[in-house]
């Protein structure tokens, strides 16, 4: 086998790779859609491969079917919230900014999914992976403010936080008061300043 050969063969896999990669986004893209319109005992795999211009056969050989693509979500939602909120410790305002358009962007999926999470366990873990990581996010966003409390302050402080930052807020704001953008930025805004009201930034970090 010579080297034009092998580079040809290397192309092509890399080429079936891609492609791969491509249908597998877009059955679980056809999938999330799904899931945010609809309760996930009323989606069926002939729905999501139609959407996807998929069969159903390379929906259940991608992911073995609605539990697998279920299970595809959390890395999903994973890479699209580092991708909308980005991290910038010390600066409140911005920090708000990349949360509400993050919400703005996946709000009425998150709602649809914990709306249902009391009947369906694993989309209960689903739910819980997305806690556990929006407070991680808070933790390193303020850590200029959080950095050498003690525990149990840390943890209060971290509670109000997450309380002034959860995906409800949003909702009420956005879908059932029905107010704009800037309005919820100011509210989530104020009650940020006043979980941290009293605390100084790390030094060498200026408060925004």
């Amino acid at each position: 086998m010579n080297d034009q050969t092998t580079t040809r063969r290397a192309y092509r896999q890399e080429a079936r790779a891609h492609m791969a990669e491509a249908t597998g986004n877009r059955i679980l893209d056809a999938f999330c859609k799904r899931l945010r319109d609809s309760w996930f005992e009323e989606i069926t795999l002939d729905a999501v491969a139609q959407d996807a211009g998929v069969t159903v056969q390379t929906v259940l050989r991608r992911f073995g079917g609605k539990q697998g693509l279920l299970d595809a979500v959390p890395e999903r939602m994973k890479s699209g919230v580092l991708e909308r909120r980005g991290m910038r410790p010390g600066d409140i305002d911005q920090s708000v900014e990349f949360l509400i358009q993050d919400y703005e962007s996946s709000g009425d999926f998150i709602i649809r999914l914990l709306s249902q999470e009391e009947r369906h366990a694993a989309i209960k873990e689903v739910g819980d992976f997305g806690r556990i990581g929006h407070r991680q996010w808070i933790r390193e966003s303020f850590d200029p403010w959080l950095a050498g409390m003690n525990r149990t302050t840390l943890e209060t402080t971290l509670d109000a936080l997450v309380v002034a930052t959860d995906v409800y807020v949003w909702k009420l704001v956005r879908r059932d008061m029905k107010r704009p953008a800037k309005v919820l930025k100011q509210l989530m805004t104020q009650m940020i300043r006043t979980a941290l009201e009293g605390r100084a930034p790390k030094s060498g970090t200026a408060p925004k």
